[in-house]
């Protein structure tokens, strides 16, 4: 089946689901870095509180908000618990009141109750060189339905034997499947698989601003936490790492081009060709958008990075062979400039149209896994190929004021030596 179909396979495989009551059907594709339910589009939505019924209503309110502010068909939402389904519970409430006069604590009760349950461990034992439990319990089949629980015997401190039902109140009641906490604290998350038309930074600002910002202001129960987790905190620490690492990346091979042309002025000349890179990339980018949608993610990301040291190569070439014209064979600025432009145009298109048309293919031809990379290839194929034309369009003007500039300084200096007066010489 071809892989770009595999949408298609939602309506098919939920129809029958949905014909069940009360059953619901979530749907992930993962990338292949992608872990857990939504893969790497997945938003955590936390909603933590002291309640937990409390944090359901809270719950089912948001997950209406998402929907109606994500209007597709691929927005799904996850509660984990689950907010609609839950599980048969007994619930024994101990009342301190009745325990104290029987000098009984509630761990003691408890205690109790689970020998007759499900057994209560006590030690681990050897026998015949192995390590068992030993395990107290009551009689089996003592109670044969929840509500016996009730009629448990519990032995006070003086050894009077009572019910459970005399020192607390027996509940039988629906509780939840499970219960997540996160920072001490009773949580209930959502789990939002945002549409591929929506970029996962967009679906964030959404969120943030539509549904918890409303919900904050409009009021929420005493206690109740609201924030986003997961994928939006790793998009930020990512982020602000990418961010970094360009600036790194920048200073490294401006220092590195400092060191073999000892200057810090000839440096900047090569470093125009970056921004140029850039934009290249993104044109690259909204190319390839126009036939297949391809977000900016962390990869796509890395194509910026990797241009910065590629790119950077055309314009070492003029200036390197216009500053060898001028200190070894002795040319005037423009025509080193000429002659440097004439020597290296053939290398630079030969670097530029090998690099190019070897990624080509990783853009233009879908296939099997090509989607990890194809952002990637957009960017430098984009970088590279506006970076080749506009490089020998700005690279030499920029080099020829600079170099006129260099050799004006000098003449300045030696014209303001000549012109100051000298100094009678002292009696």
């Amino acid at each position: 089946m071809d892989g770009d179909d595999i949408q298609g396979l939602k309506a098919v495989m939920s129809a029958p689901v949905l014909l069940e009551p009360g059953a619901s059907v979530y749907f992930s594709q993962p990338s292949i870095f992608g872990r857990g339910l939504g893969g790497n589009r997945a938003v955590d939505f936390n909603i933590s509180g002291p309640q937990l019924e409390t944090l359901m209503a809270v719950a089912i309110d948001a997950q209406r908000r998402v929907y109606a502010l994500l209007p597709s068909d691929e927005t799904q939402v996850r509660a984990q618990p689950s907010i609609t389904g839950s599980v048969p519970e007994v619930r024994v409430i101990p009342d301190r009141m009745r325990l104290a006069d029987n000098g009984l604590s509630a761990q003691e009760l408890a205690i109790g109750i689970d020998a007759f349950n499900s057994g209560l461990r006590v030690k681990e034992i050897s026998l015949d060189g192995q390590e068992i439990d030993l395990t107290l319990t009551g009689p089996y089949k003592h109670i044969v339905e929840t509500q016996g629980i009730g009629e448990l015997p519990v032995v006070t401190r003086d050894g009077l034997i009572v019910p459970v039902s005399s020192l607390a109140d027996i509940i039988v009641t629906n509780g939840p499947i499970e219960i997540r906490r996160l920072e001490q604290n009773r949580t209930i998350t959502l789990v939002v698989n945002l549409p591929s038309d929506v970029p996962l930074e967009t679906g964030i600002d959404l969120i943030q601003t539509e549904v918890i910002d409303i919900m904050r202001d409009a009021g929420l129960p005493p206690g109740v936490q609201l924030r986003l987790s997961g994928t939006a905190d790793k998009l930020t620490e990512t982020w602000d790492a990418m961010v970094i690492n360009l600036l790194v990346s920048l200073v490294i091979v401006y220092l590195v081009m400092a060191v073999l042309f000892e200057s810090f002025l000839h440096p900047l000349i090569v470093m125009i060709s970056v921004p140029v890179a850039a934009a290249g990339g993104v044109l690259g980018l909204l190319a390839l958008n126009v036939f297949q949608h391809q977000p900016l993610d962390m990869l796509t990301m890395l194509g910026f990075v990797i241009l910065i040291g590629i790119v950077v190569n055309n314009a070492i070439l003029l200036v390197h062979q216009t500053l060898h014209h001028i200190r070894e064979d002795g040319m005037s600025s423009e025509a080193a400039i000429e002659e440097a432009v004439r020597n290296r145009i053939r290398p630079i298109f030969m670097s530029t149209l090998t690099s190019v048309f070897g990624m080509l293919p990783l853009v233009v031809f879908p296939g099997a896994g090509s989607e990890l990379y194809r952002g990637l290839g957009s960017v430098v194929v984009g970088g590279l190929s506006l970076s080749a034309v506009l490089t020998l369009t700005l690279v030499p003007p920029l080099l020829g004021l600079v170099l006129k500039l260099q050799d004006a300084l000098p003449k300045v200096g030696e014209t303001i030596a000549t012109d100051r007066p000298a100094q009678e010489p002292a009696e």
